[in-house]
């Protein structure tokens, strides 16, 4: 069982979460990132991984994770960063899993709810990242808005091992359709508004061993920060609070659980959170 809680110099035991998605290498976070892993720290969230979104942000990602040893990386192309995509930026994701210790070959995926008119490129590029993370043996961290059917048609057809499908918002069939793949799917601030019922239902009645808990740092701010303040991984543990209470679950042992997905999802955490 992993490690997830720790006695704090008051006495008492704070439970402890991974934050599954967080972009800690923007501006709003990375400027002062000792400060952001110390608040995150401080409200029990002890692990963050941070996925890469483009070429351009890989010797960035693997700098900030590099600072702090709560943080992990993994590095992908985006499906909504693909403008001056060339066929050489596949070669060179593949040198950086080659020389650097990524966690999961992410963000890769498909968005056709901002964009449809790169369709074929989208789908194209990300074919491509799952035939990269099979050849590393790597899981993916997967963008699946609007198009959770065509990423499992390709995740059907090339056999990855898993990993998370990030902000997930489809149906029931199709949540259970990822968990069979062997994905967990992961919530974070949108559940937390009283309007998003449909992901508060998906939250609450999918089984608990195929969830993990997200912020999506600086962005994706849960309802508490709806005023603009910057989202932060110290949220996370304010949203876990949430889904715990959205189950009736308790946050302790639910913290293990939580902890123990995501470690499923992306084994080569385990050496950190052991």
């Amino acid at each position: 069982m992993l490690a997830m809680i720790f006695e704090s110099k008051l006495g008492y035991v704070k439970t402890m979460w991974i934050d599954s998605h967080c972009h800690m290498d923007n501006e709003l976070l990375c400027q002062n990132s000792k400060k952001v892993i110390s608040a995150s720290i401080a409200e029990g969230v002890d692990h963050i991984i941070i996925p890469s979104v483009s070429k351009y942000n890989f010797d960035k990602v693997i700098k900030v994770a590099g600072k702090h040893k709560q943080c992990v990386y993994a590095l992908g192309l985006h499906p909504m960063h693909l403008s001056g995509f060339e066929n050489s930026d596949l070669e060179l994701l593949e040198y950086y899993l080659l020389n650097n210790n990524s966690v999961a070959v992410g963000e890769i995926g498909l968005d056709f709810f901002v964009r449809k008119d790169n369709q074929s490129l989208q789908e194209s590029v990300f074919l491509a990242q799952l035939k990269i993370a099979k050849k590393f043996d790597l899981p993916v961290i997967m963008h699946v808005r609007g198009a959770i059917d065509l990423v499992l048609k390709n995740l059907r057809k090339i056999k990855v091992r898993g990993g998370i499908a990030h902000a997930f918002n489809g149906s029931f069939q199709q949540a259970h359709q990822l968990i069979e793949l062997g994905f967990k799917l992961g919530f974070g601030g949108a559940m937390t508004y009283s309007r998003a019922k449909h992901i508060q239902k998906l939250a609450k009645e999918l089984p608990i061993e195929a969830i993990v808990l997200e912020t999506d740092s600086p962005d994706m701010a849960p309802a508490w920060l709806a005023s603009g303040e910057k989202n932060q991984p110290k949220e996370l543990s304010k949203i876990a609070d949430f889904f715990c209470h959205l189950r009736g679950l308790e946050p302790s042992k639910t913290a293990d659980i939580i902890r123990n997905n995501t470690v499923e999802a992306i084994p080569k955490l385990a050496k950190l959170c052991t």
